[in-house]
């Protein structure tokens, strides 16, 4: 029964993936062989594409790419959560303000950069509220700064989309209860809110982190490529692709690959535990209240 879905993902994920890896290992190009004369081909290079992940570009690249997941899906995160518990309230308009939070997400990347690159212009909206000429989209911090904030308008609502998700599956019964034991409405969020919420708030944030390492549209479209400041490793590798240079583009790729494995691999282990003992608990708990009323 699973065979067809293993083989579709043999053939677009596996593939490419062990492709990628063996080109890594190899150069193309024109050299001089033995005698002396210029052949053009592909021979193996063992691990001298590996050798830049070592250069400051990449470390740069790798830099950048770590400081904008960091950043972004904190901000994201908490303004994820405050949408969240806005959205879930009953209130008149409510319907209107769901749509309204969540338009920047259905919004392509691409259109979303445009947008804040004219924001963002030297004589643009974000100058004429400030009152300043800050050059936001050339190469500099003001441009990581940009890219941090067209991604987390962008992006929150997506978060807020997913914690609304776990939030209203939390039976009302609870919140009656903290009431009537006297919560304060700050208790009531750290002691029954996050705690229920947690397991739809720990797979945004599992997919977001996953999602802003191999970001490359929107620092391409708002500042530009090749810039040193928003230069990411997806955008490092798509540079050394266009310019011809597989081996090392594939030897790049695989690094992120694995960069990105690991930090999946460390999230899930050390927050999935807590998710598996409170599945655990909760199964324990529902035997035990079985077994009560049998009894």
């Amino acid at each position: 029964m699973l065979s067809p879905t293993l083989l579709v993902l043999a053939l677009v994920v596996f593939y490419p993936l062990v492709a990628a890896v063996r080109e890594s290992f190899y150069e193309s190009g024109q050299r001089l062989d033995a005698d002396g004369f210029v052949v053009e081909g592909e021979w193996f290079a063992g691990l001298a594409n590996y050798a830049g992940v070592a250069q400051e570009r990449f470390i740069n690249a790798a830099l950048n790419t770590t400081l904008f997941t960091v950043v972004t899906v904190s901000l994201e995160v908490v303004l994820g959560m405050a949408m969240a518990l806005v959205m879930r309230r009953a209130f008149r308009g409510r319907a209107f303000l769901r749509a309204s939070i969540l338009v920047p997400w259905a919004v392509p990347t691409a259109v979303a950069g445009l947008m804040w690159k004219w924001i963002f212009q030297a004589d643009g909206v974000a100058n004429a509220l400030l009152g300043t000429q800050i050059l936001w989209t050339a190469d500099g911090p003001w441009a990581k700064l940009a890219v941090i904030v067209a991604d987390t308008w962008k992006t929150a609502p997506f978060v807020g989309l997913l914690v609304l998700a776990g939030l209203q599956i939390i039976p009302a019964e609870v919140y009656e209860a903290a009431r009537v034991d006297g919560a304060t409405p700050w208790q009531t969020f750290r002691r029954v809110t996050l705690p229920l919420v947690k397991p739809a708030l720990l797979v945004a944030v599992l997919f977001r982190l996953m999602d802003a390492l191999r970001v490359f549209d929107l620092p391409y479209v708002l500042v530009g490529p090749r810039k040193q400041s928003v230069e990411t490793l997806s955008g490092l590798i798509w540079d050394e692709a266009t310019r011809v240079h597989y081996g090392p583009a594939s030897a790049y790729g695989t690094a992120l690959f694995v960069y990105i494995a690991v930090i999946a691999f460390v999230f899930v282990k050390l927050l999935g535990a807590d998710l598996l003992s409170d599945v655990r608990e909760r199964r324990l708990s529902g035997r035990r209240e079985g077994n009560a009323r049998v009894a």
